[in-house]
């Protein structure tokens, strides 16, 4: 596997390193010892799979709250999408900065999303399916969203969604909690 450090900090795409021959090719997909071997996560609690029939369906923004904070690990198996991802890490020299990466079947990248970043991505053509691999469990009462238009942001999405769910629409606008803490301090 060939990894590639972004913008980003703990985030990088993986580039399969492939073998061919008359036949097709084989490559590592995911091994525990690369991702350690470069101090990436390299525990797999699940893997979901998200398959989407329309071109321009949205999912996301995603991601859960301490202690169940999650990394994941994208990849587009049909189709493709337009991956962003945004650092929500207080501490982080990149916090609420993103990176978007196209993922799609032909080029076989994956995304690490890494603990205290949210990730949504938009469908890029009809019956698109997306797997990735994911460091915790499910936790419901730790699930958080933002909005995907979120002015805090300025995202620069490459075209509007067309299917959404209610929950991904509504979810509220970030939110800084330093900048909070702040403001009540000066009063």
């Amino acid at each position: 596997m060939i990894f590639k450090t972004t913008e980003i900090a703990g985030a990088c795409t993986v580039e399969l390193e492939k073998r061919a021959d008359d036949r097709g090719f084989f490559a590592r997909g995911w091994c525990s010892q690369e991702f350690g071997d470069h101090d990436l996560p390299s525990q797999i609690a699940q893997m979901n799979i998200s398959f989407n029939r329309k071109k321009h369906t949205l999912r996301g923004f995603h991601y859960q709250v301490a202690p169940y904070q999650e990394a994941k690990l994208l990849r587009c198996v049909r189709g493709a999408v337009h991956d962003v991802m945004l650092d929500l890490r207080p501490d982080s020299p990149t916090f609420m900065r993103h990176i978007a990466v196209e993922l799609s079947a032909e080029n076989y990248r994956m995304l690490l999303v890494p603990k205290g970043c949210a990730n949504a991505f938009l469908t890029l053509v009809d019956e698109t399916e997306v797997t990735y691999l994911v460091s915790e469990f499910y936790t419901p009462t730790a699930e958080r969203g933002l909005r995907w238009n979120d002015p805090a942001f300025r995202i620069a999405w490459p075209a509007e969604p067309v299917v959404i769910s209610e929950k991904d629409r509504s979810w509220p606008d970030f939110v800084d909690e330093r900048r909070l803490v702040a403001a009540a301090d000066e009063r």
